[in-house]
């Protein structure tokens, strides 16, 4: 009775969101962040950084507004890089710089609580509990349903479908 219950919620969910949200493709990189939009390309390239207050643990900026500040901060600021070889380091920060990125792709839409379905491509040789970490960090970024590809997968998908 409760995964009908759940399956039906889901469907509901699925339908009401979908209508106000875009399907993303993130490529999370060490050095950069890609995020693809169905129907518009690549729309975000930008480095995979995230400044932190080291006394406060608030995150001050991500991405391009991050990597501008390395170097121009006092030393209690820091540049963070939350992937390490494609994988996650330092979750709270990774889950963070997603939402930003999740959110900025949904600004010139009228979504005020965007829930995309996102796929993100992974390295190949990633652990279970890394992709694990993976999935866990893109949901509770925003996403609705979150898939995981394989890079090499990815690329010659890219190939046989421009």
């Amino acid at each position: 009775m409760m995964d009908s219950i759940k399956k039906v919620s889901r469907k509901i969910t699925g339908a009401l969101f979908g209508s106000i949200s875009k399907d993303i493709g993130i490529d999370l990189g060490t050095a950069n962040t890609l995020v693809y939009v169905r129907g518009r390309g690549i729309v975000i390239n930008e480095p995979s950084v995230v400044a932190i207050n080291k006394r406060t643990g608030q995150v001050l900026a991500i991405g391009t507004e991050a990597k501008k500040m390395v170097g121009k901060t006092p030393g209690h600021i820091v540049a963070s890089r939350p992937l390490v070889d494609g994988v996650i380091s330092d979750f709270e920060v990774t889950q963070q710089m997603l939402r930003y990125f999740i959110e900025k792709v949904h600004k010139e839409s009228f979504s005020f609580i965007p829930r995309p379905r996102v796929l993100v491509g992974i390295p190949c040789g990633v652990t279970e509990v890394e992709k694990r970490a993976v999935i866990d960090a893109v949901i509770m970024a925003g996403a609705r349903e979150a898939y995981l590809i394989d890079e090499p997968m990815a690329a010659a998908m890219e190939r046989v479908y421009p």
